[in-house]
């Protein structure tokens, strides 16, 4: 017997009709410097459950943070552009109040009208949200009926707003958004269709090794990329020129590469360039041929080609982490074959799924996010899901049994 989520679907029309629902949405959303959205899509993946509570004639009162204002108000943070968009993409009227702890905020969800939607302010705003204060979450309660968590961005943070007001307020329920991401994140974990490829890439090993530990088991083909590959390289005593290696996790990457066997695969070429302001310099060498004076800052096209058959031939293929520094033109080829064999892999039936951060935002920006399986929300969530962690804001609602 398994244990799954109760989900907002699951509450009869007496729980919700003329209620207000309590919503904690992620709604930190980029801006510009003129505070214009820039990315609306943690809004429009928010929307399904707002939808879902209008339809069924509930009172959606809306929490969300936005940015680090570090528990002090700071116009720069605040809701009231999100209120605009948000308001355009359900086409009913949200409501706005620039407070969220006040009697002024109770008072409103109390007299909220059927078929509106009230958001109020940035809950990072109050001192106590990311210290999950006890008086702050019981203060936070008393202004719903019932709690929906929909934001699985911040599902790994015990906050105030996500797991603390869960011990005042009852039910406390998934949102379609959050059930979705554990489907298809829980679901890559035990149940994956196989072959099941797993593509990592960014930065440092350090912040994936338990995601490799956890992942390297469960799949037929692990592929390694950006820089996170250098110190695979080192362990194997590659010259790895200017690249960033972590030298004090070479060892670990060693022992890694042991105990993998032929599932997990490093890069076999890589674009390289003095730096990544000099594009100019950018050229493919083999994966042992890096020069001294440059740095591995994409996967090479030998290896793009590989890793895109190897994803074409999947059944499941999970990703987190870009292949080298797709911000920049030159070095964004590898990610971008990644993104183009996982979209095609998906129009042959075959499960896709972002696992946010800067994955969800290479696939956005090359167009291809609709022609994913899924595009996680979150990627420090996404990330500790697949280490396998407890997620507070997940643990904290309630369950229901499953044969």
């Amino acid at each position: 017997m398994s244990v799954r989520t109760t989900t907002v679907r699951d509450l009869s029309d007496e729980q919700l009709k003329g209620k207000r629902v309590l919503v904690r949405a992620d709604f930190n959303v980029p801006q510009n410097d003129q505070r214009r959205i820039t990315d609306d899509t943690r809004i429009k993946a928010a929307s399904p459950t707002l939808q879902h509570l209008l339809k069924r004639g509930a009172k959606p009162i809306v929490l969300s943070h936005l940015g680090r204002p570090k528990g002090t108000p700071d116009p720069r943070y605040s809701l009231d552009v999100v209120a605009v968009r948000l308001q355009a993409i359900l086409g009913s009227t949200v409501r706005f109040c620039d407070t969220t702890d006040s009697e002024d905020a109770l008072e409103r969800s109390r007299s909220l009208a059927e078929g509106d939607v009230l958001l109020l302010e940035n809950t990072r705003f109050l001192p106590g949200e990311e210290s999950n204060d006890r008086e702050l979450s019981r203060r936070l309660a008393r202004l719903g009926d019932v709690f929906v968590n929909d934001a699985f961005g911040t599902a790994h943070r015990a906050h105030a707003s996500t797991a603390g007001v869960t011990e005042f307020l009852r039910p406390a329920v998934a949102g379609l958004l959050m059930q979705r991401e554990l489907d298809f994140l829980g679901a890559s974990l035990k149940d994956a269709k196989r072959p099941f490829v797993a593509v990592l890439g960014g930065s440092k090993i350090s912040g994936k090794i338990d995601v490799i530990s956890h992942l390297l088991p469960k799949v037929d083909a692990m592929l390694i990329g950006g820089a996170m590959a250098c110190t695979f390289f080192r362990a194997r005593g590659f010259e790895t020129g200017q690249s960033l290696v972590e030298h004090d996790r070479v060892d670990m990457a060693r022992k890694i590469l042991e105990t993998a066997e032929s599932r997990l695969t490093l890069p076999h070429d890589a674009i390289v360039a003095r730096s990544v302001d000099d594009p100019e310099s950018a050229r493919a060498v083999r994966a042992d041929s890096i020069p001294p004076d440059h740095a591995m800052l994409d996967i090479g096209p030998e290896t793009s080609q590989s890793y895109g058959r190897a994803i074409k031939s999947a059944k499941t293929v999970l990703w987190n982490g870009p292949m080298g520094v797709f911000e920049t033109a030159a070095f964004a080829g590898g990610t971008r074959a990644i993104a183009d064999a996982m979209a095609a892999g998906a129009s042959q039936g075959a499960i896709t799924i972002v696992g946010g951060g800067d994955s969800a935002a290479a696939v956005g920006q090359a167009g291809l996010s609709d022609r994913m399986s899924h595009v996680s929300t979150g990627g420090g969530a996404s990330l500790e899901f697949l280490e396998g962690k407890i997620l507070p804001g997940v643990n904290a609602l309630d369950t229901r049994s499953a044969t």
